[in-house]
């Protein structure tokens, strides 16, 4: 059983009625609970009750609030009725409970970094904004069971991210999450600090068993969301012929999935960046599918997974990556995309948003997670302020 850490907000995560509406059902269910419990004459014109008539109208009343508070905490855990769930010292949830909720949007940070950088942190508001009616789930592995991270932490991307009604943030237990598939084995016999690209291979292992276990969509954390992805099954072409691993969602247990973990296994070999990744994907479609090329903005298809088209996450081709850091004239649409890749295994000089710059990577900041914008903005003043070192 994997065991939960912290949980991001103690609000309810699921899409908000109307305050008039909310006001109205919440007079009407007074209404009627009064009616229902406390239907009787009015003391002042009613035959006076004995003792025990009068206790047992006590203990009715008490049992019917207690059995209607029970009826509505069972309603709050529902994922089709109004998910709320308390503050994290009174309530815990484990990732089962939010993973069986179903089509959660899964994030993995396999290093043993606390602090989620301001790009990891746009990537999952980014997605928080646009999916509100699912959980946005970040695994990570710096995370422990001992960890106490809440609201209050100095980790200020916690903070913000804590925010949103919708994010979670667990550790990421490698050995639970590939019990029960043909990952485990393979965990069981690699040795992690042999292998060149850990960090990656870990990664790609994770998610294959996740979206197999739990089915959603995983994305990397470079990915900015933009608008929904309307797919149920489908991988992202990263160009034509060539599948990313970096975005893709299935439904639980799809076979897909399934042969992709055991071909991870079958071929496994850690010295090759992308093996156990986006080469293992297209070796896989390829298997199921004549690959073409794409022409225009068409998606294909094949077995009812969509392959879909390099403009959905990958506008700017990985060679182009620094575009993102750079002002543009007109900046692009991107009126046939889901959501951006921007590369950040190729950003090797760690180019970063700066407040101010009017670089493209800034205005998708400010867009579509302006709460990690506003953070870099304060932060950014923070550090130009003058400190008693330099006041005479």
């Amino acid at each position: 059983m994997l065991q939960t850490v912290w949980v991001s907000s103690p609000r309810s995560w699921a899409l908000q009625e109307s305050r008039s509406h909310r006001q109205g059902k919440k007079r009407c269910w007074k209404c009627r609970l009064v009616r229902t419990i406390i239907r009787h004459p009015c003391r002042r014109h009613a035959p006076k009750r004995s003792r025990r008539e009068r206790m047992l109208r006590k203990i009715q009343i008490c049992l019917c609030f207690c059995f209607v508070s029970g009826i509505l905490y069972e309603i709050s855990l529902l994922s089709s009725g109004v998910f709320s769930y308390l503050p994290m010292a009174q309530h815990y949830l484990t990732p089962e409970q939010v993973l069986n909720l179903g089509k959660s949007i899964i994030f993995l940070e396999t290093t043993e970094r606390l602090e989620p950088p301001p790009l990891v942190s746009c990537s999952v508001e980014s997605a928080a904004r646009i999916y509100q009616d699912r959980p946005i789930i970040l695994f990570m592995r710096g995370l422990t069971n001992e960890t106490a991270l809440d609201m209050n932490t100095s980790y200020a991307a916690f903070s913000l991210l804590s925010s949103m009604k919708n994010v979670f943030i667990f550790p990421l237990q490698m050995e639970t999450v590939f019990q029960e598939t043909p990952l485990l084995q393979w965990y069981n016999q690699v040795v992690p600090e042999q292998e060149k690209n850990w960090v990656h291979v870990s990664s790609d292992a994770s998610r294959l068993a996740l979206i197999w276990k739990y089915g959603g969509i995983y994305m990397d954390t470079d990915v900015i969301s933009i608008r929904p992805i309307p797919q149920q099954s489908f991988l992202a072409a990263q160009k034509s012929r060539f599948s990313s691993n970096g975005i893709f969602g299935f439904p639980a247990r799809h076979k897909f999935i399934w042969d992709c973990m055991e071909n991870f296994v079958l071929k496994y070999n850690g010295n090759i960046w992308g093996n156990q990744g986006p080469f293992l994907m297209t070796r896989m479609l390829k298997t199921l599918c004549n690959l073409t090329d794409f022409k225009g903005t068409e998606d294909h298809s094949c077995q009812n997974i969509s392959f879909l088209n390099p403009q959905r996450f990958y506008p700017i081709p990985y060679p182009a990556w620094s575009r993102y850091y750079q002002v543009w004239d007109k900046s692009p649409s991107f009126n046939h995309s889901y959501a951006l890749h921007l590369w950040n295994f190729m950003n090797r000089n760690r180019k970063v948003v700066v407040a101010g710059s009017n670089t493209l990577a800034e205005k998708l900041y400010k867009t579509y997670c302006p709460s990690t914008y506003e953070d870099l903005i304060q932060n950014a003043k923070h550090r130009d302020l003058p400190g008693p070192e330099d006041v005479e």
